[in-house]
């Protein structure tokens, strides 16, 4: 408790999933958390439900005016701001190179980059006024390796936000601001459904159902919840991590350590049988 003792953060896409889990954590840890969402509704009662250290602003991310404003409206009422999680998120057009949707693939480039790109932008002018801060971006597994999402742009996507992570480090880390982000692997949220084409209740109610289907996609024998995320965001966002600039810190599970090694033992297996039927006949 009280990691975050007299913090002021922000974390975009704060009214389900990662997002969520953090402001809640956040909170606990003893942050004042003002988070963003495009949902009005479920962002008014989610910060009623969490009291009077939570505090809403409808944001989409991928306007330019509405980050703009998020974050100059959490400066001029609490006088700070220590943190900002670039967490929110969303899917992108699944398929081939040959089929993709341009103008679709381009929309969630705008959220999946820009809205990083954007809140990096802003905060950083009051960061380095006040001569601190610690920004983190939502990454995945699927920034680092091919493969590994429905979506190649999705994939593209979060490579960049890797670069740019590193990029804004570089020059941010002069100002005493670090940049960090966070790869998540399989982990068990409503963007599965959503990128399958269902909407936000829909796909929300599938996360435990998701959470089933990737037990097994890495070797430790669960999905990722989305409080394994929070909880590395939590590490960035305290003093513990204050030597700690320009890292991506991958919380999947060991899903892209390598092949697993039952897998491994299997096909050895399998080649070791069938080296004997031939050097049998």
């Amino acid at each position: 408790m009280g990691r975050l003792d007299s913090k002021v953060a922000i974390i975009t896409g704060g009214t389900s999933g990662i997002g969520l889990k953090s402001v809640e954590l956040f909170i606990k840890e003893g942050a004042t958390v003002v988070f963003a969402g495009r949902r009005k509704g479920d962002g008014e009662k989610i910060a009623s439900s969490l009291g009077p250290n939570a505090h809403f602003i409808q944001t989409d991310v991928a306007v330019e005016a509405d980050v703009k404003a998020l974050i100059s409206e959490t400066a001029s009422k609490f006088g700070k701001i220590d943190v900002l999680f670039n967490n929110a998120g969303g899917p992108a057009p699944v398929g081939s190179i040959e089929t993709v949707d341009y103008e679709k693939a381009i929309e969630a480039i705008r959220v999946l980059l820009g809205g990083v790109l954007l809140g990096i932008k802003h905060v950083a002018p009051v960061m380095k006024k006040q001569g601190f801060g610690s920004i983190i971006n939502n990454a995945s597994i699927a920034g680092h390796l091919a493969g590994y999402s429905t979506s190649m742009v999705y994939s593209a996507a979060k490579s960049a936000v890797l670069q740019l992570t590193r990029s804004a480090a570089m020059e941010l880390g002069e100002s005493n601001i670090r940049v960090n982000s966070i790869s998540p692997g399989a982990t068990a949220t409503g963007i599965f459904g959503k990128a399958l084409g269902l909407t936000g209740a829909e796909a929300e109610a599938t996360s435990s159902v998701a959470g089933e289907l990737l037990s097994k996609a890495q070797p430790i024998p669960r999905a990722g919840l989305p409080e394994d995320i929070a909880n590395a965001a939590l590490f960035f966002a305290s003093d513990e991590a204050s030597f700690i600039n320009a890292a991506d810190l991958v919380v999947d599970g060991g899903m892209i350590g390598g092949r697993h090694w039952s897998a491994h033992q299997q096909s050895v297996n399998g080649m070791v049988q069938a080296f004997k039927a031939k050097t049998n006949t």
